[in-house]
Order: structure tokens, then C-alpha cells, then sequence
């Protein structure tokens, strides 16, 4: 038995939120629905600008790992912190959640630790505007071997791709996972990642991952094709590949397997955290041994959870829904 069941790895950022109207975003020059990385001088006044704002522990990988720590999986998450009041509290949330997070805050660090100035109006949409911090530079270094040599899983955030001693972590990590017998997959995180880093990211995805998962703006995005065509050449190169279409059924292929999971059209109190969630039901389904089927609809079930609330962590037992649908 493996120390750990899942280890994730990705941004340690401390999600502030605050609830606003479109009038609000336009004075703050806030594009509306997708998630900006601003400088340190834009965070600290979009931080001042919040009303009633509430904090929670975040980044996206770092999400799922606490989704699926709810779900009762022994979890660990590597980031990066500073030893300051925003780090400290990252740290201890995780822990308080049952999740470990090996790395101990920085002293002396020249940046501060990360956070991501979250705006949701009344549609439940959410606007992210991320300062990265020090969880950007994550390196070889915050990857202790004794963690990913000793999980079963391992789940890569594709938005520490963007830094070259990044991508150094990512391969020592996933080497690590595979000599310990584990297996390594990846969330392609972001479109516009994909774009800046495609070649890359094809080589990690082909040589080093053994599942895979994004939208369908990544897929199409990282192989420069449509859809069905960029899935077939993913599925072709990588054991086991997800796809979320926007509301539309979601595609799973494992070889010559290939399924449609069928999603409940619900209207957000918050979207936030929808995919980091899904992909936590989602992979609970393929480490417990799930089918692909039944492990899909474990995604959409903790995905259509995280969005009946504000935040991105669920709120409510996972597990007693999927037991209700006859998952379990």
C-alpha cells in the first residue's frame, strides 16, 4: 500500500472572493468570465475593492486534491508558499481538510504567496484575476521524492507549465510517480497555456502521462485541429483521455473504449471550480476502479455540487450523492 492514494501538484493560491455586478467589472477594467494573471500593484487594488470578501484555500489542481480528500482518498498537494500570513493559512486549511501539504512556507522570500481576486455577478459567472506570487516558482527542488514515489496517482496542473524549472518538476515528479508504480496525469488548465508551450506539452502528454484531461478548447488547441480529430490523435498517444464540452456530454476514451457521459444543464450560483471538481468525482471513479462510464458521471456530479454555492471546494457529502444515484 501506497502512502498516499492521489498527490497533486500545482499553483498554491488563496482564492478571495466577493460577489459584484457587471457595472463593477466594467469600472475595474475586469474582462468578465475568464481567469487574467495581473501584477502585484493590480492585486493589491482589486483586493482593496472587494466587499465582504471571503478567503479560501485554492489554485486548481489544489482544488481537486481537496475534493478528493472530501471523498475519504488519503491526498497530499505540492506547492509553493511564503512564510507569510496568506501562506500559513494555505497550509493549514489543507491540513485542517485532512489533506497534507508537504512543503514548509519560505522564509525570506522575495514574493508573497499567491492569490486570485475572484468576481461572480448574478449570473454565477466568475471573473479571476491571479497574481501569482511565489507559487509560480516551483522547481525540481519542492519535489520530495518520498511523496510522488509513494502514490498511487499523480495529478499535474498545467498552468506550472508556463516556467522552465516548472516543467523540470513536472518530469521529476512523474518519473518519480512512474518508478514508485504509480500513474501520472495532467489537467491542461488554459488555452492560451497550451498555445504558448504546445510542443511541450504534446511530448509530456505522449511520453510521460498516463491520463489526460481538459476541455475542448484545449484539446483543440493543443493539437491545432478539430475536435474529433485532436481527440483520436490524444487518445492514440496517451492511455486515457477526458474532454468536458461546456454543458455538452463528456467524451472518456481509454483505448478502444470510448463513452459519452450525459451532463444535468443546471443554472451556477457560482461556476467556480466546476472542472477542478469534476476532475476530482472523475478520478475518486478510475482509483477506486470504477468504469469510465460511472467515473464520469462521478465528475458531473461533484462538478453540478460545486456550482449550486460560492466557492470551489464542495460543501455538502460527495459520496452520499453518488450512493443516491446508485454509483455506489
Amino acid at each position: 500500500m501506497k502512502k498516499y492514494q492521489i498527490v497533486g501538484i500545482g499553483n498554491a493560491i488563496v482564492d478571495v472572493i466577493a460577489q459584484c455586478d457587471d457595472e463593477f467589472l466594467a469600472a475595474m477594467g475586469i474582462e468578465k468570465g475568464i481567469m487574467q494573471l495581473i501584477e502585484r500593484e493590480r492585486a493589491e487594488k482589486l483586493y482593496a475593492a472587494m466587499a465582504e470578501r471571503t478567503e479560501a484555500p485554492g489554485g486548481s489542481v489544489g482544488n481537486t486534491i481537496a475534493g478528493l480528500g472530501n471523498l475519504g482518498l488519503t491526498a497530499a498537494f505540492i506547492g509553493r508558499v511564503a512564510d507569510d500570513t496568506l501562506g500559513h493559512f494555505y497550509k493549514a486549511a489543507l491540513n485542517a481538510e485532512g489533506t497534507d501539504f508537504p512543503n514548509p512556507p519560505v522564509k525570506g522570500a522575495d514574493l508573497p504567496s499567491s492569490r486570485s481576486m475572484i468576481f461572480v455577478t448574478p449570473d454565477g459567472e466568475r471573473s479571476m484575476n491571479t497574481y501569482l506570487g511565489i507559487s509560480a516558482e516551483l522547481s525540481t527542488e519542492d519535489v520530495a521524492l518520498e511523496v510522488v514515489e509513494n502514490t498511487e496517482m499523480l495529478f499535474l496542473e498545467g498552468y506550472l507549465f508556463d516556467k522552465d524549472h516548472g516543467k523540470a518538476g513536472f518530469l521529476k515528479a512523474a518519473q518519480g510517480c512512474h518508478r514508485g508504480g504509480g500513474r501520472a496525469g495532467i489537467s491542461l488548465s488554459d488555452p492560451f497555456c497550451v498555445d504558448r508551450h504546445r510542443d511541450s506539452f504534446r511530448r509530456l502528454v505522449r511520453d510521460e502521462m498516463d491520463f489526460a484531461l481538459g476541455n475542448e478548447h484545449e484539446w483543440a488547441s493543443l493539437y491545432q485541429t478539430d475536435l474529433e480529430s485532436a481527440l483520436q490523435q490524444a487518445a492514440s498517444e496517451c492511455g486515457l483521455v477526458v474532454c468536458t464540452r461546456s454543458g455538452a456530454d463528456v467524451v472518456v476514451i481509454r483505448g478502444e473504449e470510448r463513452v459519452e457521459v450525459p451532463v444535468n444543464r443546471v443554472v451556477p450560483v457560482d461556476a467556480t471550480g466546476a472542472g477542478d471538481q469534476f476532475a476530482a468525482g472523475f478520478l475518486y471513479g478510475i482509483a477506486t476502479g470504477q468504469s469510465l462510464e460511472v467515473a464520469g458521471k462521478m465528475g458531473c456530479i461533484a462538478a453540478a455540487e460545486v456550482i449550486s454555492h460560492y466557492g470551489a471546494r464542495p460543501e455538502t457529502d460527495i459520496l452520499a450523492q453518488f450512493k443516491q444515484a446508485g454509483l455506489l
